[in-house]
């Protein structure tokens, strides 16, 4: 059954220059044309919008654009590959989220066995612990907390007197949760944006119900990951037009 691009762009909402860019970026296959020039498309457009929109949301434009260009260029190994990645980026947020859950479960109490420094720090009105004591409780080098400082994890302050580094008792546990994500393989990067997290929720405990919203957007994700994998299945099984060929998995 022939359709037009109107047909296509009434199921979904959309206008009809975004079916033709669709068609034009890959996302689609080419549409044959009638005898005026105009566009002709059937049943397997309508699947391949379909499974492109149902991508969109676990994958996101790029990677749900690559997917099915791919598909479109008889190169089935890497669309799947890219489906893969998908899935893999979730895991990787799954296993991330559990980190952090496990470090504020290890996290002493606020106040509990925090060292300070040898005498006031900056100004004289606060009181911290210096790099070396911190090192050795965490068990780094001085070196490895100067890094993290120059990766945006803490920045302490200056005794007033010495110049020493002084690390706030927050900034101390926020090192102990650090360390926890280290030791868990977690890079200085998605560590930093832990980090930010809780000094924007105020404290673990605070930061908890952002955990439990961040449980809700992964499994919302993956639900959408499984959605438009189904729906490129579907399309994947449509019988291939003629000369088409299929390449292997």
């Amino acid at each position: 059954m022939a359709l037009r691009p109107i047909d296509l762009a009434r199921e979904h909402g959309l206008s009809t220059q975004a079916v033709r860019n669709y068609e034009e970026a890959g996302v689609l296959p080419p549409a044959a044309r009638s005898a005026h020039g105009y566009r002709r498309y059937d049943e397997r457009h309508a699947v391949a919008l379909r499974a492109f929109l149902a991508l969109l949301p676990g994958y996101g434009h790029q990677a749900a654009t690559a997917i099915m260009r791919a598909v479109h260029a008889d190169a089935l190994p890497e669309a799947l590959r890219l489906v893969d990645e998908g899935h893999a980026l979730l895991a990787e947020d799954r296993r991330t989220l559990e980190a952090v859950r496990t470090a504020l479960d290890h996290l002493p109490p606020a106040g509990a066995d925090e060292p300070t420094a040898d005498g006031p720090a900056t100004g004289g009105s606060t009181t911290g612990t210096h790099i070396g004591p911190l090192a050795h409780r965490l068990g780094l080098h001085p070196a490895t907390l100067r890094e993290w400082e120059r990766a945006g994890l803490v920045t302490p302050s200056r005794d007033a007197r010495t110049g020493y580094r002084v690390y706030a008792p927050e900034q101390v546990r926020e090192l102990l949760l650090a360390e926890q994500l280290r030791r868990g393989g977690h890079g200085l990067a998605r560590t930093a944006e832990i980090l930010h997290r809780l000094r924007t929720a105020g404290s673990p405990e605070a930061l908890r119900p952002t955990l439990a919203a961040w449980q809700d957007r992964l499994t919302a994700r993956g639900r959408a990951l499984l959605a438009g994998a189904a729906a490129l299945h579907a399309y994947l099984d449509l019988p291939r037009p003629p000369g088409a060929n299929r390449s292997g998995a």
